[in-house]
Formats: C-alpha cells, structure tokens, sequence
C-alpha cells in the first residue's frame, strides 16, 4: 500500500482524513483516488501549480513518477499571496 499524506486544510474537504493508504502503481494514481482530487488537478487532469509532491520526503516534478509498495507521497501546498 502507498500512504498519502495531505495537509490539514484538504483533509477537512476529505472528511477530516488526512492519511490515506490505497494501491497505485503512479503518484498520479494514488492522488486521483482521493476525495479531494478535484482540488489537486485543473480541468485539464494538470495537476494544480500551488500543489508540491513528495515521494519519501523528495520533492518530485511530476506525477508520472512510479510508486512502489509502502512509498509515502505527502502533498503540500504552497503559500502564495501578496
């Protein structure tokens, strides 16, 4: 199993769950397979730019990247403003 991990602000839309253990061959598997995908990826399926992915604390560049059995993806969101 991979174990995503979402900030607190997504895991209040997803319920007040912010760990997810579930079977994904991709980063990009895993993340549409939570209930707050439609916040991660544009109408498009791009994944949105304030959104960061971690796979076993290494920032990755996109979410094509492979996953293996009990890698952890943590999502953090950018701080943007002014």
């Amino acid at each position: 199993m991979v174990v995503v991990l979402v900030p607190s602000l997504l895991a209040r839309e997803a319920g007040g769950q912010g760990r997810f253990e579930l079977e994904a061959a991709t980063v990009r598997e895993a993340l549409l397979q939570l209930p707050v995908r439609d916040l991660l990826f544009d109408d498009r399926s791009q994944l949105r730019p304030l959104v960061n992915v971690y796979v076993n604390r290494t920032q990755v560049d996109g979410v094509e990247n492979a996953v293996e059995r009990d890698d952890e993806i943590r999502l953090v969101a950018a701080v943007a403003g002014g």
